[in-house]
């Protein structure tokens, strides 16, 4: 039997009738959430990125302000912006220096949401932490959200299993994440410290919902951890009862949350056999949130400022294909070929972090003269209650042994 389309026709609806759904209406840049890292308002006129006083005027709005401002850049931020930060880092490195510079009053942080929320739960209250384009987000730290996340403790709980799992959650997750890690026992944990991080909460219980990296998860458990890959599970938020058995999730140990980044999960395995075809004698160094293929076949995988280091300590005439955002993989190549060292990306097809890289000169511009007209623009705000557990997680981590 043909079925009866009896939806009254487009012609006839009037565009009233339509109402934008809340995701929609932030896609059109018409909204901002706060408690989401797809915020992407912005207030103000920026100036135009042909405006060819855009260094000079970053320059004089940073002078102007003096000790009162301190500017934080993420490794994989653009060279543009680099230039004007006073440090550079990771995540956490950069929410720890700006704890540690109480005199300055706003802290712009050129990264991305979570970022910007860790410094302001670290700083004190009286500084104010600016992210300068709040379309800045992390896919990663989307992924998980504080309902998705409460269901699943539900979910842990029917299954028997809650009262001995410690959730575990990445520096790249959202204040409300590592508020309900606070809450429920566990710790934060860094792509340098994930290993000692897993085995204090494997001290305080049996299994470990690992928040919302499944790959560093994975990675650290059997590679550095010598559990098998049967250990671990995946939980999907979009499945019902995450997809799986309570059996499935009483007999894991790992309960890896479906999260991935959407950089290092570029990379495969073809990449690296690919490049070490064409290039003979190539070391492979690729960053732990890169699939568990990928990491198993390199011959170095750690942090951000492990890959740093590694290349700093380097042999001149080396080669190397680095599994990371490309920003950094770039600037890292142009600071090393005059010691004879050759960095390559590790895959063909050119990789930036898309929300990592929407803060540019225009935006840090008028962010900063913003704050010389006694403007504060784009502040990032933690409220007392989420802030409150999320530091008692990231004050866990920092008790590591």
């Amino acid at each position: 039997m043909r079925a009866v389309n009896t939806a009254q026709p487009s012609s006839t609806l009037h565009p009233d009738d339509v109402q934008p759904t809340p995701l929609a209406l932030l896609l059109l840049g018409r909204e901002a959430d706060p408690r989401s890292e797809r915020g992407v308002e912005c207030p103000g006129d920026l100036p135009a990125p042909s405006d060819p006083d855009l260094v000079e005027r970053a320059r004089a709005a940073k002078e102007k302000l003096g000790e009162r401002v301190f500017v934080l850049g993420h490794h994989y931020q653009r060279d543009e912006v680099i230039q004007f930060a006073d440090v550079t880092g990771d995540s956490f490195k950069l929410a720890r220096d700006a704890a540690a510079r109480p005199e300055a009053e706003y802290i712009v942080f050129c990264g991305v949401h979570f970022m910007a929320e860790s410094a302001d739960i670290l700083t004190n209250d009286r500084q104010q932490v600016v992210l300068p384009d709040l379309a800045a987000g992390c896919s990663m730290a989307d992924m998980a959200t504080a309902e998705q996340v409460a269901e699943c403790w539900d979910v842990l709980a029917e299954a028997g299993v809650a009262d001995v799992t410690v959730p575990v959650s990445y520096m790249n997750s959202s204040a409300d994440i590592k508020a309900f890690t606070g809450r429920h026992g566990g710790t934060i944990c860094t792509s340098s410290n994930a290993r000692r991080a897993l085995d204090w909460a494997f001290s305080q219980g049996e299994k470990v919902l690992f928040l919302p990296d499944q790959h560093l998860g994975r990675n650290t458990a059997v590679r550095d951890m010598g559990m098998s890959l049967e250990d671990c599970v995946v939980y999907n938020p979009h499945k019902p009862g995450g997809g799986l058995t309570a059996e499935e999730l009483r007999a894991a140990k790992m309960i890896l949350w479906r999260g991935h980044c959407s950089v290092h999960g570029r990379f495969t395995l073809d990449s690296v056999n690919d490049v070490r075809e064409r290039v003979p004698g190539i070391n492979v160094l690729v960053h732990p949130e890169c699939r568990h293929e990928v990491v198993a076949a390199a011959d170095h995988v750690g942090s951000t400022e492990y890959i740093i280091k590694t290349l700093e300590a380097a042999p001149a005439g080396s080669k190397w294909a680095v599994g990371t955002e490309l920003n950094l993989v770039r600037r890292l190549a142009n600071r090393f070929a005059p010691e004879g060292k050759e960095v390559v990306f590790l895959d063909r097809t050119v990789c930036f972090c898309s929300t990592m890289n929407r803060i540019d000169l225009p935006h840090l511009v008028w962010a900063l003269e913003s704050l010389v007209d006694g403007k504060v623009v784009n502040r990032i705000q933690v409220d007392p209650e989420t802030e409150k557990f999320a530091k008692l997680a990231l004050e866990r981590m920092l008790a590591l042994p």
